[in-house]
């Protein structure tokens, strides 16, 4: 099942994302951030789920909170980990709500980044404790999950890019590669989210073998977020029926997975991306 990620298209209130992609034929719809807070948040998901005959999955930053801050999990900051408890808390109950099935938030970071630093060069602030912050991690992940209900969470692998690993000469996010992963799953059972085009940066980043850890990640996860780039930055970009990706996803079996589109290229390459990866289930 292909879903299509709320981020894809920039409207200030989540009810005018969804609108807009219902209205081009998307009926399956994963809720991310990129829009601002408003009251009727949730009725109007209800409202639209039930106009359009919508499905739903939540995503990471969503619902947005009524005052921005940046989600880690394993932030050793009580503050920060208690507004990103208290958030995830509020996502999985929305996803119950609108009858959501999955939950996937991001691995957690050994910084405490600013909200404008998200999505470039982050300015150099101290590195914490690494084991003290995955150790506050799965901590966390733990009071998550004693909450979620009958809700499927998911921890979604992190992008290192080249900058930011030069700026720290270090790797300052959780669970960038399958070595990572293998380590989080000995401390807590978590189910794992996909994202290809994080795992293309992160290994130009740390100079792996892409299709090596695509291999070692694909057979874990059944929920995939699927974008292209550079290998540089994550840019979000359509998959091309030329692209190492789209060879990849050509060679592996695909049904029984879940996929999020999260292309930035606007409408028509979104639609070209859908198809591509419509024509191989």
């Amino acid at each position: 099942m292909i879903y299509i990620s709320s981020s894809c298209v920039r409207f200030d209130k989540i009810s005018e994302s969804v609108a807009f992609l219902a209205s081009h034929g998307f009926k399956n719809i994963e809720l991310s951030g990129g829009t601002n807070y408003y009251p009727e948040i949730e009725d109007d998901l209800v409202e639209l789920k039930h106009k359009y005959n919508l499905s739903y999955l939540v995503h990471n930053y969503f619902p947005p909170p009524e005052k921005h801050f940046v989600l880690n999990l394993a932030s050793l900051n009580d503050q920060i980990f208690s507004e990103t408890i208290n958030h995830c808390q509020k996502a999985i109950n929305l996803a119950e709500k609108i009858g959501a099935k999955k939950y996937g938030l991001h691995a957690g970071f050994f910084i405490d980044p600013s909200v404008n630093d998200l999505g470039k060069k982050i300015k150099k602030i101290p590195i914490v404790n690494k084991k003290d912050a995955f150790k506050k991690f799965c901590e966390g992940f733990n009071i998550l999950n004693e909450h979620k209900g009958s809700i499927d969470l998911y921890i979604e692998n992190n992008v290192i890019s080249a900058s930011n690993y030069q700026s720290y000469n270090d790797n300052v996010f959780m669970l960038t590669k399958s070595s990572e992963y293998i380590t989080l799953k000995e401390n807590i059972d978590f189910n794992f989210l996909l994202d290809v085009g994080h795992l293309k940066v992160s290994c130009q980043t740390l100079g792996l073998n892409f299709e090596k850890e695509f291999e070692a990640l694909w057979n874990i996860s059944n929920y995939i977020h699927l974008s292209d780039n550079d290998g540089f930055h994550d840019s979000n970009n359509a998959i091309s029926s030329n692209s190492e990706i789209f060879t990849l996803l050509k060679n592996h079996k695909l049904p029984n997975k879940v996929f999020s589109l999260e292309i930035y290229d606007g409408l028509e390459e979104l639609k070209t991306t859908y198809q591509l990866l419509n024509n191989l289930q």
